[in-house]
């Protein structure tokens, strides 16, 4: 064993995490909040216990969330002088028991080889559906297969599992089951596993095979597992068999940066630990390293305002307030956005320090242009927007378009060129999170091209190629010490010194699919998320008006988490500015609710149809959705399917029923 001492590993906690690295053996949880120093917690506490003979350090398993977050692990281990303790993910570990173990069982036949995706074999299935379900995204597709997988649901009984769990797949669930069937034949015949198969694989082995069981648990007998919050079913089951009767195990995590539980996730597990292994010791890492006191009072009270006691103490320096600004429009708004830029980086803060993030992709691409136009570097942190195969698809169909058309035509017969060859439709909501941003990111392409026929009625298509072209090129000379673009999702685990939120709208943040109130507390952590990338500065940002798709100027709403933010209760040290004055109000319905017969009929079929399917009723249509029906009164199928959250399933199963009763209360 390495000599360590382990009051240099103590000397230089604060009293919170000290007890974190303290506590060595038995159940514990850490409940880390943003900012509050976990990285060190767990590497000190993996050193710690080594130093005092708890465990060697071959037998130690520290489970990391991604490959990168096991290689700085490693690297901060290797720092304290431990060369030779393992941190992995969950599947990486997985793989080498797979390989270990597979010839035994499978007559001397080595594991079969790891498919590095499963978009290849999708992509192809996904072009077999029929009508314009052949447009839906194998990523989407994916994901719902992964979230199966990750409950360990057989591809037949998906149906009844996904209605249990009020999951909308993003093609109807018969589709769905044909896919899932098909994809795991192909699989089979090309003799190839999945990341799934590693875990699913392996709880099989550990679950049917006792030796294997206890070489496995002979070789590891101490672990830790960061970002517990982020645990799926079938990691869960894994860990536990790994574990076996023993109680040697540290789980680390934040229940508030809860963000995937559409791949299936959920945080139910680090809430529930105690629960599980009575006596466990639960510490709580409240005392934030990273921002200001200003910036920590807007997140508590985002947590706050969802009846959450947590609260980060602040340790840092105090620093300017937080800024909540309205704006008339979107292009004010992106003026406003490079005017902060240039500020930051006049009083000195670099711009590889400051972050601009968004919810979704399809938001980056107006940024990039008016940083572009700023001269001001940057870089994209996500996929770039002309790298994306709906964008490269979009320009294919461009360049086949006839050379003579010019101007607002040109404009015109691109978009539908991409309606029939791509199968966009303006303003569908439907299907799942990469459908949604496949629509938005072609709907740009569209606004791009009429933006610049608009500019040059004798525009060509050669001439908008090459402003394609133009973009294109600055998008990917974005500088590595620039600005960095990327959402939220993305910039989980990362921190900058500026941090800028534009597009707080209702429909944005919260995405307008967010319905349930499970979608909408995950919405709201998304937002605390980005509020604690934050070291000094911090703006939010949202517009009165936006253009749309067809160049329609819609009226936006401030989203409905930036409510009470702005208010500044006598006890609470710091402020918020809000330049200029605005109310924080997310606004009324406009449906008449109740008293409209339209809505009372909805809601009596609602509660008829919920009785019949065994289901509750907003796994039949949320109330949200039965506002907009009224509002809009959809007399066809095209009409109900652009009905915000009326998405493939939905349609399939109740589309003609819903056309029934609002044709007849019209």
């Amino acid at each position: 064993m390495p000599h360590l001492d382990p009051a240099a590993l103590l000397a230089d906690l604060d009293p919170e995490q000290e007890v974190a690295v303290r506590a060595t053996t038995g159940p514990v949880a850490i409940h880390a909040g943003a900012g509050s120093g976990k990285t060190r917690v767990i590497s000190r506490r993996t050193a710690y216990a080594i130093a005092t003979g708890v465990v060697p350090a071959d037998q130690v398993l520290v489970v990391t969330f991604t490959d990168k977050a096991a290689t700085e692990m490693v690297a901060r281990l290797r720092s304290l002088g431990l060369p030779g303790v393992t941190a992995r993910t969950f599947h990486a570990h997985a793989l080498s028991q797979l390989r270990h173990f597979w010839p035994a069982r499978h007559d001397g036949a080595p594991l079969p080889e790891l498919l590095d995706s499963k978009l290849p074999i999708l992509s192809r299935l996904a072009r077999q559906l029929p009508g314009h379900y052949r447009f839906t995204p194998s990523k989407d597709l994916a994901d719902e297969i992964e979230w199966a997988k990750a409950r360990r649901i057989r591809p037949k009984a998906y149906g009844p599992e996904a209605v249990a769990a009020g999951r909308e797949p993003p093609i109807p669930a018969d589709l769905l089951i044909r896919v899932f069937l098909d994809y795991e034949r192909a699989k089979a015949r090309a003799n190839r596993i999945d990341f799934d198969d590693l875990l699913t694989e392996t709880v099989a082995l550990l679950e049917t095979d006792a030796m294997a069981a206890e070489t496995v648990r002979a070789r590891k007998r101490w672990f830790s597992v960061d970002e517990y919050q982020d645990t799926n079913p079938l990691q869960h089951r894994l860990l536990e068999l790994w574990l076996g009767d023993r109680d040697d195990l540290c789980v680390v995590g934040d229940e508030d940066q809860t963000i995937y539980t559409f791949t299936g996730a959920t945080s139910s597990y680090l809430t529930g630990f105690a629960a599980r292994f009575p006596g466990a010791r639960e510490v709580t890492l409240s005392r934030n390293y990273r921002s200001s006191p200003e910036i920590l009072t807007l997140a508590n009270r985002l947590l706050a305002a969802d009846d959450r006691r947590k609260r980060l103490v602040p340790t840092m320096p105090s620093g300017p307030a937080p800024s909540i600004r309205r704006y008339a429009d979107g292009e004010a708004e992106l003026a406003g956005l490079v005017a902060s830029i240039r500020r930051l980086v006049t009083d000195e803060t670099p711009a590889s320090e400051i972050a601009v993030l968004v919810r979704i992709n399809a938001q980056i691409p107006p940024i990039e242009a008016a940083l572009t136009k700023a001269r001001i570097p940057f870089r994209v942190r996500d996929q770039r927007f002309f790298e994306r195969r709906e964008v490269r698809e979009a320009l294919r169909l461009l360049r086949r378009l006839p050379a003579t058309v010019r101007g607002p035509m040109l404009a015109s017969l691109l978009e539908a060129r991409l309606v029939a060859d791509l199968g966009y439709v303006a303003g569908d909501d439907s299907g799942g999170p990469v459908a949604r941003e496949r629509t938005a990111s072609l709907a740009l392409v569209i606004d791009l091209a009429a933006e610049a026929a608009a500019t040059n009625p004798d525009l060509d298509r050669d001439a908008l190629l090459a402003d394609f072209a133009g973009r294109a090129a600055a998008e990917a000379e974005g500088s590595a010490d620039g600005v960095n673009l990327l959402t939220f999702h993305r910039a989980k685990g990362l921190e900058w010194d500026a941090v800028l939120l534009p597009q707080l709208e209702e429909g944005t943040l919260p995405i307008r699919q967010a319905e349930s109130d499970a979608e909408l507390a995950e919405e709201r952590r998304l937002l605390y998320v980005g509020l604690t990338r934050a070291r000094r500065h911090l703006a939010l940002s949202w517009a009165e008006r936006r253009v749309g798709a067809g160049d329609r100027e819609t009226r936006r709403r401030p989203s409905r988490f930036l409510t009470g933010l702005a208010d500044r209760p006598a006890h609470v040290p710091g402020r918020v500015t809000v330049l200029p004055g605005a109310p924080m109000s997310a606004g009324a319905r406009s449906v008449r609710e109740s008293e409209a017969p339209l809505m009372a009929a909805l809601r009596a079929w609602r509660l008829v149809t919920a009785r019949s399917d065994g289901v509750p009723a907003y796994v039949v249509a949320p109330d949200s959705l039965l506002v907009d029906i009224a509002d809009r009164r959809p007399t066809t199928i095209p009409a109900l399917r652009r009905v915000k959250g009326m998405g493939p399933s939905r349609l399939a199963r109740y589309g003609k029923e819903i056309l029934e009763i609002t044709t007849a209360n019209r």
